[in-house]
């Protein structure tokens, strides 16, 4: 990726941004410029809610180039709270005490480091909701 596709992309990695269409109200994540539902142009970008509920999960044992040294890792796919589903990975929980339907909340996190001594990659992940 380059570097000014990096930074201008960097916003929707350090927060949940997604769009609403303006003429439908349908909201999508990750943000769109056409709406999938009504095919408008129309949309706004909107902070999406940080708290959610886990739907379903898996473990990566065998993760793609560059995340070996993370596996085993839980991805999810979170329902936040206004419906809008999200895929993310699931941090700071047992692997062993992951279970559907447990109520989570968005956390900023590093997700990898670009070589031994390269850039730190931080984003969204989700973890057990502390408090309700």
């Amino acid at each position: 990726m380059s570097v000014p596709i990096y930074w201008r992309n960097v916003r929707y990695k350090y927060r949940l941004i997604g769009t609403r269409c303006k003429k439908c109200g349908n909201v999508t994540y990750p943000p769109r410029v056409v709406c999938p539902k009504c095919r408008s142009r129309e949309m706004e970008e909107i902070e999406l809610p940080r708290r959610g509920k886990l739907i379903t999960f898996t473990i990566v044992r065998s993760p793609p180039s560059g995340f070996e040294k993370y596996a085993p890792y839980a991805l999810g796919i979170v329902e936040l709270e206004n419906g809008v589903k999200v895929i993310a990975q699931l941090t700071d929980i047992d692997l062993e005490k992951i279970q559907s339907g447990m109520a989570v909340e968005a956390v900023f996190r590093k997700y990898k480091e670009n070589f031994e001594d390269g850039i730190i990659e931080y984003g969204i992940k989700f973890r057990p909701l502390l408090k309700q």
